[in-house]
């Protein structure tokens, strides 16, 4: 099925362009402009992690040369000091590490910060900026504060090309995987910290993803964005990367570039990665979606599911490909005690795999065969990975053929992976990157290498007593009819009890109510070609959502509408998840 699937959703804040400067040389003197009529002024741009700071100063001295500047690096302890004090939390796993718990003060000489801040207070005149990751720590009372910041995703194709280092650093050019890895486990943790502190007062946004044509837009005008995007449905920006299993389907059906392989994954909705897109006239200004939920917790998530997980986002649906592709890998998720005691984290991937779309031929492998011996699994599993024959997956695991809009619920510790041939929509908890490779059917990565297997943890995971009868009644296909209208009809097909998440299928030709409850909706348009949502009292303008979009509705929408655009006579079908808040 083909689909006009958006790539690029925005949220509308204003109709005028110029809310959005672009370009490094009105940018700033969009910000100079703002600075008080004094002798001494002084205007911090801190940054995030992954931001060329040298573009900054470039188009500073290039702008402003009888500016001063000071660089936060100038006052950083030195690569070596940085590296040794990250490491507990890096680990030697090459995929695994802690969530640091470290201040960005930690990654400073006090000595010299204290020097770096005096001179700024004794400076009796002139014009100086601040710039980098931490210079909010030199210049706490800027006259003018600008937070450069920037996606996920264009950090990561930044790690990829060799053009950044990490945080404090000198690793550019070291392995992506490796730098990720720091990215996600120190970087963004310590970075994230002080972004909650400065966005309810930064004075203007600058949007860096763009190298050469940044984009400003004022503090409050960004505020108002995410405001905005708090009270009504919206999308996030996905994104989509080749994998060595990935598949064609998405290719067609979202009308992607014909570069690379494949496309394996798409992260359609993953607050954590995705961007959000904030629209003035014509210009669009991206920023993390993640600012939207510190920003706005209890109006996005509602109050219950704020008082649980606090500023993070619980729900994920992202994409994965094997239509004309091969088998994921074999894998487990750990245990919520696991990866409370292991890796700090309070819950775990619970997850589950909706069918989009399926070939003849296409399956889920999904718990253990009965009497299945464990000792002998382990054995076989070792022997594979240290380049012994390949590890015989159907001998101990089942096998399930999949059909277009079956719905396999996979609670952690079950042994799982999607096969070649299927298009999934994956609706999971989301505790970030812990997952068990317990087998990847004797392939390397597209760098390659051989892709990271981690058999221990697995082991110490998989549930030996989650066998095929218990599978079947338990995992697969848990529709339950609820409730229908004129024109609709509501099932629940998960997930399982284990779970935190509740999902919800509404079959539909005439609009569908929905509510939020106090918590915050995801949905996705699994069947038919568009959609509209809207609000009964007209809270906000009607939204238009296509096939295979994912869209959030907010816990303080609270009542809402899905209906199809125009008169049909096949059903159009949802899927909605939302967090169990009673159980």
């Amino acid at each position: 099925m083909h689909s006009n699937y958006d790539k690029f959703p925005f949220v509308p804040v204003t109709q005028r362009s110029a809310d959005c400067v672009t370009g490094w040389g009105d940018a700033l003197r969009h910000v100079t402009a703002a600075a008080p009529d004094a002798e001494k002024v002084i205007i911090c741009v801190e940054c995030y992690p992954g931001v060329f700071e040298d573009d900054v100063d470039r188009a500073v001295n290039e702008l402003f040369p009888a500016a001063s500047i000071l660089r936060s690096r100038s006052y950083f302890k030195t690569p070596a000091e940085i590296d040794a004090l990250v490491c507990r939390e890096l680990t030697d796993d090459p995929v695994f590490g802690l969530l640091s718990r470290l201040e960005l003060a930690d990654f400073v000489d006090s000595r010299r910060l204290r020097q770096a801040a005096d001179e700024l207070e004794t400076a009796t005149s002139g014009v100086f900026f601040v710039t980098g990751t931490g210079a909010i720590l030199a210049a706490p009372q800027a006259d003018l504060l600008v937070y450069a910041d920037l996606a996920r995703w264009e950090i990561q194709q930044r790690q990829r090309r060799g053009e950044i280092s990490n945080l404090g650093a000198e690793n550019r050019g070291e392995r992506p995987a490796a730098q990720y890895k720091r990215a996600f486990f120190v970087d963004w943790r310590v970075a994230d910290r002080v972004k909650k502190q400065l966005l309810p007062r930064i004075h203007f946004l600058l949007d860096t993803n763009d190298r050469s044509t940044p984009k400003l837009t004022t503090g409050d005008l960004f505020r108002r964005g995410l405001c905005v995007a708090s009270r009504q449905p919206f999308r996030v920006v996905p994104f989509f990367d080749p994998g060595p299993w990935g598949g064609q389907w998405m290719r067609e059906v979202c009308d992607l570039p014909s570069g690379p392989p494949n496309y394996a994954w798409c992260f359609d909705c993953v607050p954590e990665e995705n961007s959000l897109l904030l629209g003035f006239g014509d210009r669009r200004v991206e920023v993390p979606a993640i600012d939207l939920v510190f920003a706005h917790p209890r109006e996005l998530l509602g109050e219950a599911v704020h008082a649980r997980f606090g500023t993070e986002f619980p729900i994920r649906f992202d994409f994965l490909d094997t239509m004309g592709g091969g088998n994921l890998s074999l894998q487990v998720h750990p245990l919520t005690e696991y990866i409370q005691e292991h890796f700090g984290l309070q819950y775990t991937q619970d997850e589950s795999y909706y069918l989009l779309d399926a070939g003849d031929d296409a399956c889920v492998y999904l718990g253990l065969k009965d009497d299945t011996d464990p000792v002998a699994m382990a054995r076989e599993l070792e022997k594979a990975q240290a380049g012994g024959p390949a590890f015989a997956v159907e001998k101990y695991v089942n096998r399930w053929p999949a059909r277009k809009h079956d719905h396999f619920l996979i609670p952690a510790g079950t042994i799982h992976c999607s096969g070649r041939d299927s298009m999934v929509l994956e609706i999971s908890a989301t505790p970030y990157i812990f997952t068990f490779k317990l087998w990847d059917w004797g392939r390397l990565g597209l760098d390659g290498r051989p892709r990271p297997i981690h058999l221990e943890h697995g082991l110490r995971n998989i549930q030996w007593d989650r066998t095929t009868d218990w599978v079947q009644r338990e995992l697969i296909n848990q529709v339950e009819p609820l409730k229908e209208g004129a024109g609709w009809r509501e099932e629940r097909t998960g997930l399982h009890r284990r779970e935190f998440i509740e999902t919800r299928r509404h079959w539909f030709t005439e609009p569908v109510p929905h509510h939020t409850n106090g918590g915050v909706n995801v949905l996705n348009l699994v069947e038919g070609s568009t959609a509209v949502v809207e609000s009964p009292e007209g809270a906000f303008e009607p939204f238009t959502v296509h096939y295979a979009e994912t869209f959030i509705v907010p816990a303080c929408v609270g009542a809402y509408t899905v209906r199809p655009v125009a008169p049909v006579s096949e059903p159009l079908g949802t899927v909605k998840a939302f967090v169990r808040t009673n159980a």
